[in-house]
């Protein structure tokens, strides 16, 4: 029997209309954490390999370019600064309110005594002074991250430099105390209290007014 194939005179049937091509896969994504070989392409259709989106912006960067470690340390010692100078300011206010009562007593008892009301009010007045400068490292801080101007700078300045007056200002004042009263020197650790409190301010201030931390204020690119 011949093929009906061979012979071009033999009548065929018509087959089942086109359809289309055949429907394709739906494209390949390779699992997490998958990394192709060495000079691998992907198939045709297959889609390339996945990226992570990018990141939130550092908080630390302005222009495209981070905030020197200088400046990050010298508000991070205003925060730190700022913490000490608050619970020493509670102290204060304890003892001047203390002392105001005992003058308050004296007073009442027929005894006034001009010493322990100065106490008092010289206590109250500083717990004032140290309050406002815990407010004004605690802004300043703040700023010295999110800000870079001169201004700001100044004010961060500013904020270390009042801690080291107070700390000179507290030196003197305990020395002239505890000259007043008879008995062993204790002279040497209200030195070290003191130095306690000013050096980190020192510290700080040696970083605003030289190097990175001084030029990241004036507008000059890091090196």
């Amino acid at each position: 029997m011949s093929d009906p194939w061979a012979d071009p005179a033999t009548a065929t049937q018509a087959g089942p209309p086109y359809a289309g091509p055949p429907p394709t896969a739906p494209p390949y994504v390779p699992p997490y954490g998958y990394v192709p070989p060495y000079g691998y392409a992907p198939p045709y259709g297959y889609a390339p390999y996945a990226q992570w989106p990018p990141g939130p912006p550092s908080p630390w960067a302005a222009g495209g370019r981070e905030w020197p470690g200088q400046v990050i340390a010298a508000a991070v010692l205003a925060f730190v600064q700022a913490t000490v100078v608050l619970v020493a300011s509670l102290y204060l206010w304890f003892f001047a309110s203390v002392a105001d009562l005992a003058a308050n007593v004296a007073v009442r008892g027929g005894y006034a005594s001009p010493a322990v009301r100065g106490l008092a009010t010289e206590g109250s007045t500083l717990t004032a002074v140290q309050l406002a400068s815990v407010v004004l490292l605690v802004a300043a801080g703040v700023l010295a991250l999110n800000r870079r101007t001169g201004a700001v700078r100044l004010w961060l300045i500013a904020a270390h430099a009042g801690q080291v007056l107070l700390a000179g200002y507290w030196t003197v004042r305990l020395l002239m105390l505890l000259d007043a009263i008879p008995g062993d020197d204790a002279q040497w650790p209200v030195l070290l209290v003191t130095l306690f409190f000013a050096l980190g301010p020192a510290v700080a201030l040696g970083m605003l007014v030289t190097g990175p931390g001084r030029r990241w204020f004036d507008g000059t690119a890091r090196a």
